[in-house]
């Protein structure tokens, strides 16, 4: 089914619906979810509270109808995380009854065991890291005698977060009158969905459109035993149960990375366990190498590369815990580590398991949901399910958090009736390491792999955190910012950063990316002083493009004129074709009055 379709049998049954929510938006001029065209529509931004807060009232008793077209609901969505969380609010926000199902906690992953609870272990070790650090405390004119940390105390913070967070969440959507329906949601059929929980009965209900946005779990692979106190994965690690002396972590990717990070502030020695040939492989080179310098050289983390963990045992009866390394490439045995804890930060895998996906010829691939760009669930012969789609984790795109919401606010503007395909190349990511590092677009690597595919040239420029005021100012002068580009057009690639607060410096670079901003104009934007901003400030006015003469004589590809000159010049060509047959004068007098007194001529 295509999309002009699967539009024209979702948007008029839920027209009735929304037409006086959006008619109401529309004269306001403002969507507030996300960056789109008719943000160009705004005429103010002057809003007063009283006026939001009405707004809010009058959508959560919309929210509260019949769904349209006979159905229980306009959409339904499987899945209370991030993703699912941004989808249900942007569909409230178009005047579409919604719900959504959730078998465990709202928040999912990312709330509950990864993003945020993360990232309160992560302001603890900034601290510590910097409490520990006599040389810069002392170059700031500070004295600062045994640091130290309350474990438990540690633990309630990241838990405390989490637990706000939730909240948060649960109490936007309550009041937007999203129903929030507990139990763990099935397919059983087309635009069919069955939802319960162990000692209840199964409810069943209708709606015009699903999306599926279930998330991941931690991946273990085969020969781990994880008993989740000596071996255990990021779910386990995030109640910091304990800081063992000695820690082992297998992979060295975003997830890794944190926790060494977390686990050395917090006097941990750590052994990184990377089945590829150098750390941080998921970066871009340069950017990897630099990271490696300034968050493993200096700190107690060593690593071996080039291993697979064959098999991991937890410790017991006094033994600690065992792991056997074997090459990567021969399998043949090279060591046995032994470690007071082992965390295995391998990745993700998608959590697409009953779903009931057989009920729609749907057929996963290493678990996750075959979609096409618009997010629409493909089934095992490569057409479209109507009205079904899958965001998030679950599609394997781009296991963000802030992607699946990006993708299910997509999906919304779909089912709404525009057309709307996501950009994933401007979607940033970050690790919130000390310093951090943060990314949009493409690595090095993979632009020149582009540019050789279609016969372009790429350039690269470099700016350092060292000639930043405000770095200065804070003794963090260890980073710098890579701009990736085309020299002939300008177009921006991708942009790496490895500094203080990279993880939002980044969005000056990804919002240019997904606005289709060339490094000629975003060059000339001002940035306040001094600001760490002006990081990728002399990053883009470094950037050097092609000589304006050599622009200049490019051939540029040939375009039809616009319409209305095509019809004026046919116009002419023929006028002039009939005069010069009849050799008379190519104007007369007569039709140059007629256009001065405003004839159709």
């Amino acid at each position: 089914m295509n999309t002009a379709a699967a539009a024209s049998v979702s948007a008029p049954a839920v027209a009735s619906a929304r037409g006086p929510t959006r008619s109401a938006r529309r004269a306001g001029g403002i969507r507030v979810c996300g960056l789109r065209g008719d943000a160009l529509e705004c005429r103010s931004l002057r809003i007063s509270q009283a006026a939001v807060r009405r707004a809010v009232v009058a959508r959560a008793a919309e929210n509260g109808v019949a769904g349209s077209g006979g159905f229980d609901y306009d959409l339904v969505i499987i899945g209370a995380g991030v993703g699912g969380h941004g989808a249900a609010l942007h569909a409230v926000e178009e005047g579409l009854k919604t719900a959504i199902i959730e078998g465990d906690i709202v928040g999912g992953t990312c709330v509950n065991r990864g993003c945020v609870p993360s990232k309160a272990l992560l302001a603890v070790s900034g601290r510590m890291r910097e409490l520990h650090d006599d040389h810069h405390m002392k170059s700031l004119g500070l004295q600062v005698s045994s640091p130290g940390y309350d474990r438990q105390a540690v633990a309630d913070h990241a838990n405390n977060l989490a637990s706000k967070i939730r909240s948060n969440l649960t109490n936007s959507m309550k009041a937007l009158g999203v129903d929030i329906l507990t139990g763990f949601g099935t397919i059983v059929g087309k635009q069919k969905v069955r939802y319960g929980k162990v000692g209840f009965p199964d409810k069943e209900i209708t709606a015009r459109n699903i999306i599926i946005a279930t998330g991941s779990v931690p991946f273990v692979p085969k020969g781990i035993e994880v008993d989740g106190k000596t071996v255990f994965t990021s779910d386990h690690a995030l109640k910091l149960e304990s800081v063992p002396d000695w820690i082992a972590i297998v992979g060295s990717g975003y997830i890794g990375l944190e926790f060494s990070d977390v686990y050395t502030a917090l006097g941990s020695e750590v052994t990184f366990v990377e089945a590829l040939d150098q750390l941080m492989p998921g970066f871009d080179p340069e950017i990897a190498k630099l990271a490696q310098r300034v968050l493993i050289n200096p700190r107690k983390i060593d690593y071996h590369t080039g291993v697979f963990a064959s098999k991991i045992t937890p410790a017991k009866d006094g033994k600690p815990v065992l792991i056997e390394l074997i090459d990567a490439k021969t399998k043949d045995h090279k060591e046995t580590l032994e470690v007071d804890a082992a965390l295995i930060a391998t990745g993700r895998a998608p959590f697409t398991k009953g779903l009931g996906l057989e009920n729609i010829n749907v057929v996963t691939q290493r678990g996750f949901i075959p979609v096409d760009e618009r997010m629409q669930v493909m089934d095992a012969d490569g057409n479209v399910v109507p009205n079904l789609y899958c965001i998030g984790d679950a599609n394997g795109k781009l296991m963000l958090a802030h992607a699946a919401s990006a993708q299910g606010i997509s999906v919304v503007e779909q089912i709404s009736g525009r057309d709307h395909i996501l950009n994933h190349l401007s979607i940033p990511a970050a690790c919130f390491t000390h310093p951090e590092i943060s990314m949009v677009g493409l690595t090095e690597p993979q632009a020149r792999e582009k540019a050789g595919k279609e016969g372009f040239e790429i350039s690269v420029v470099k700016t350092s955190f060292k000639a930043n005021t405000k770095a200065l100012a804070e003794n963090e002068g260890d980073g710098i910012a890579k701009l990736i580009y085309r020299p002939d057009t300008g177009e921006i690639l991708g942009v790496h950063i490895l500094g203080l607060h990279a993880a939002d410096l980044i969005h000056e670079a990804s919002n240019a990316i997904a606005l289709g901003t060339r490094v000629q104009d975003i060059k000339y934007a001002v940035h306040a002083h001094p600001t760490l901003s002006e990081v990728l400030d002399e990053l883009f006015k470094a950037a050097k493009l092609q000589p304006r003469e050599e622009l200049k004589h490019k051939p540029k590809p040939s375009r039809p004129p616009p319409q209305p000159l095509l019809k004026v010049l046919t116009f002419i060509t023929s006028l002039l074709s009939t005069q010069k047959q009849n050799r008379q004068p190519y104007f007369t007098e007569e039709p140059l009055t007629n256009l001065r007194k405003g004839s159709s001529h």
